[in-house]
């Protein structure tokens, strides 16, 4: 059984292997692939039994509906809130998603990002390459003791609250959801606004849904202790931005993000302006073991929908 025609939205050419585009031909007897606006989309979909789609793609009611045939979307991705799942599943669409592919990934990259802070690594660096080996004035502060924030104890969470603990902080976690298994390791459970305003070190680890939108918001933003460290590893719309500005224009917190590529333009313009502000590409899946996972669950979860056993389902 195959597909009779896959669109695939913002998945460009360098994101799957060529034996994997080799493979999706095996899958779908027609495969279009289009970039996220192009307005070719909407006539593409008329026909389209799958979609398939790269980070932060909508699929609404809109999309939905100018695809009658419409039978399977699939994100090559963990996060999913830009598909509106709920009205998938009325129209009885399967949703798949690619769950816990960089969890070592990104669990790893929380950690060089606090250090490369906390230590002005590159500070550091930029001083030796130029052959001024002084320490003088470089920042150094440890993870040991400090009060390590976890918001959102999913898988990646999960990793990062166990790394924390193997540093020696004090790791507190709030989720939706306890997590007695790791509760039995010493990590604490907490209150989440209480937990902000407590935490040295917060980290950000919550997939987008409606729910999540603005978690870290103004309250919880003024809430955070002054010479806190916050790391978002996260869609951007996890955060209230407007009320992050304002908080980082008094200069006594840091935020740290790797999803900038992804920040519209207006709002990495502004943030951009401020020191304690730091800003990376969407870096934290990008290790070479995570993107073949990646490739390989994605793949898997298309090939068992066809053979009628779904797997990764998110509806």
């Amino acid at each position: 059984m195959k597909f009779k025609k896959a669109l695939v939205i913002n998945i460009s050419e360098d994101r799957l292997d060529p034996i994997y585009w080799e493979k999706l031909n095996d899958l779908a007897e027609s495969v279009v692939i289009l970039p996220k606006d192009s307005p070719q989309i909407q006539e593409e979909l008329a026909d389209t039994d799958c979609i398939l789609t790269g980070f932060q793609v909508d699929v609404g009611k809109a999309e939905i509906d100018a695809a009658p045939n419409l039978k399977y979307v699939s994100t090559l991705a963990t996060a999913y809130g830009k598909i509106d799942t709920d009205y998938a599943k009325k129209k009885r669409i399967v949703v798949t998603n690619v769950p816990g592919y960089a969890t070592e990934s990104v669990a790893e990259l929380v950690f060089a990002l606090i250090l490369e802070n906390i230590r002005d690594i590159a500070k550091a660096k930029s001083r030796g390459s130029k052959g001024n080996y002084s320490g003088v004035g470089l920042r150094a502060t440890e993870i040991k003791d400090k009060v390590f924030a976890v918001l959102g104890l999913g898988m990646i969470g999960g990793r990062v609250a166990q790394i924390a603990k193997g540093f020696g902080a004090d790791v507190r976690y709030w989720s939706k959801h306890r997590k007695k298994d790791l509760e039995r390791e010493g990590i604490k459970y907490q209150d989440a606004d209480q937990l902000i305003q407590d935490a040295d070190i917060i980290s950000l680890h919550f997939a987008e849904t409606p729910e999540t939108k603005h978690f870290l918001n103004k309250k919880r933003i003024n809430s955070i202790k002054h010479g806190a460290l916050i790391i978002s590893t996260v869609p951007n719309e996890i955060t209230d931005l407007e009320a992050l500005e304002q908080r980082l224009k008094k200069e006594d917190i840091t935020f740290i993000t790797d999803h900038a590529d992804e920040l519209d333009k207006n709002d990495a313009k502004r943030l951009s302006k401020y020191e304690n502000c730091i800003l990376y590409p969407t870096v934290g899946f990008m290790s070479a073991e995570a993107r073949i996972t990646k490739q390989e669950i994605f793949f898997d979860n298309m090939e068992a929908f066809l053979k009628g056993k779904p797997i990764n389902t998110v509806n």
